[in-house]
């Protein structure tokens, strides 16, 4: 838990505290802002350059809230409240100056093209960087929604607002912080119902190429769910239901179509929240309207990742698997999923139940995954075992001066610093992991990576009654890292997309289609045969 915190703290832009944990970052940044006469400096860093994005950021900050109110003892427990605490702080602090007035949000500092072709440390960033914003005139429905799902969830947080009785919340209680959090929730909430609605990339198109929003319609009940937690209304968790209901959101949630619970898919995680806040707080949820059952709906969901009804399966080594979402990044979905199992088992399944425990161990297949109980023996968050990946894509940690990126993978040989805590994007379907710095799909790190393992992390401690369960790494052997066969094949490298090994998924559709196959064969093989022995003037088949 320490060094996935530690992880934020190494991406933090701007001016630097002088407490600071990460001995080789520096002040940088700290002009963001200037081009519109406004104090931007400060936030996180998204991934592996220095473009500060706040779509994917809200959503992390809202991630980890969400966490913290349902296992909050989790961190008190491990005594990482306090760094919980700066690591929100410093998220939200910069989006409340993203936010400087009620129709105005700044969605990017930076510019993609520019920062992915400087490969080098935080003193030589690029400059000047330009930030970008939607308002009343060029608004953007998703982000401002889910803007206003971050403050909402923090807030919650911050008022000591339980999600269940499993956990407190953290210690972290501060009404003026969570009046001052609610306050932005709202007008961003009253931005996005009020305004012309479409995706926010249509008002800034530079966000596309990295975060492009599908869609608006999850964002905007997203906010009104948290929005009703953190104010305790009922009318908003009516509207909620309503916009479920009239945007047929639960066509992502059916089995054959589902989509994973991420930045841009907020779906599956409306059902659980829906579903929590019913659980534990009758009188918001209280409504005449009945067409809409969030706990049968996230039933569904989560049954069919496990009962393989779904379109998800399991590769050859145990990690849950979303064909078209996970190749881009593979265990941020399978995170995400077992996270939303955790807080539904945790929350709205009655201690005892058997679809709990099978929610929670199914959970805990992909923590361990993660830690290292896979093919590989990798754990995949750097700096957390010998094994652990050693070349994770990140211009910070690089330390490359000069930088070359046409030799990203050798210039240097060996990463100047070790970027603890961060969870890479993972291994391909085949359980197979190249660690390669200009494999990004694989190596690459970000806010949203870390945010679901936090989770589950704080879940994990907060569930110990006595002696904490070993984490998976623990038995791993030290350099029994498992050389992959072949090379990667992915949007980052194609020097793999020859022939190499099936997955789970794979090699049933090989089986069937050699079973299809060998049968038809051998039906024409008994035709020609009997064909023969026809001719020959004998009744008796022969093979």
């Amino acid at each position: 838990m320490g060094n996935l915190l530690f992880f934020y703290e190494a991406q933090r832009s701007g001016k630097l505290p002088s407490n600071k944990r990460v001995p080789w970052r520096n002040d940088s940044a700290v002009e963001d802002g200037r081009d519109t006469g406004l104090d931007l400096s400060g936030g996180y860093y998204d991934a592996g350059d220095y473009v500060k994005y706040t779509f994917p950021l809200s959503f992390t900050l809202m991630s980890v809230c969400w966490g913290a109110i349902g296992f909050g003892k989790g961190y008190d427990n491990a005594n990482q409240t306090a760094y919980l605490d700066d690591m929100l702080r410093w998220g939200l602090n910069w989006l409340i100056k993203a936010h400087p007035n009620e129709n105005t949000l700044f969605v990017q500092v930076g510019d993609g093209d520019v920062d992915n072709a400087y490969w080098g440390g935080d003193l030589g960033i690029p400059t000047p960087r330009t930030s970008y914003q939607i308002n009343q005139t060029h608004p953007g429905t998703d982000a401002a929604a889910q803007a206003s799902a971050a403050f909402s969830a923090c807030s919650a947080l911050y008022a000591n607002h339980a999600l269940s009785t499993f956990s407190d919340p953290a210690s972290l209680t501060d009404i003026s912080y969570a009046t001052t959090l609610l306050n932005h929730a709202q007008q961003l909430y009253s931005f996005a119902t009020n305004s012309t609605q479409q995706t926010y990339q249509t008002a800034v198109p530079a966000s596309a190429d990295a975060y492009s929003s599908s869609g608006y319609t999850d964002e905007l009940t997203l906010a009104a769910l948290f929005l009703s937690l953190a104010s305790n209304s009922s009318t908003l968790y009516q509207q909620a239901m309503t916009n479920y209901k009239n945007y047929n959101l639960d066509q992502y949630v059916r089995a054959g179509s589902e989509q994973p619970f991420n930045w841009d898919g907020k779906t599956p995680g409306l059902a659980v929240l829906g579903a929590q806040i019913s659980n534990m707080y009758p009188t918001i949820a209280n409504s005449s309207d009945k067409s809409v059952n969030f706990t049968r709906e996230a039933e569904d969901y989560l049954d069919s990742i496990l009962n393989g009804h779904g379109r998800s399966f399991q590769t050859s080594g145990g990690l849950l698997w979303y064909p078209g979402d996970s190749d881009s990044v593979s265990l941020n979905p399978a995170l995400n999923s077992a996270l939303l199992l955790t807080y539904y088992a945790t929350s709205v399944l009655p201690t005892g139940s058997p679809k709990r425990a099978t929610y929670l161990t199914f959970a805990q297949t992909q923590l361990n995954y993660t830690l290292g109980a896979n093919p590989m023996n990798v754990p995949y968050v750097v700096g957390t075992h010998p094994n652990s990946p050693q070349n994770p894509h990140s211009a910070l940690a690089t330390g490359a001066s000069p930088y070359d990126i046409a030799n990203i993978n050798t210039v240097p040989e060996h990463e100047r610093y070790v970027l603890y805590g961060a969870v890479v994007g993972g291994p391909d379907v085949n359980d197979r992991y190249f660690d390669l710095r200009g494999d990004w799909v694989q190596s690459e790190v970000a806010l949203d990576y870390n945010a679901p393992l936090l989770t589950l992390v704080a879940a994990t401690i907060a569930n110990q009654t006595e002696a904490l369960r070993e984490p998976a790494f623990v038995n791993v052997e030290e350099g029994s890292v498992v050389t992959p066969k072949g090379g990667p094949c992915d949007a980052a490298y194609k020097t793999g997309c020859g022939i190499h090994p099936f997955s789970k998924g794979g090699k049933i559709a090989l089986a069937v289609v050699i079973t299809v196959v060998g049968v038809a064969v051998l039906g024409m093989g008994t035709y020609w045969m009997v064909l023969v022995v026809r001719n020959s003037g004998k009744l008796t088949l022969k093979y």
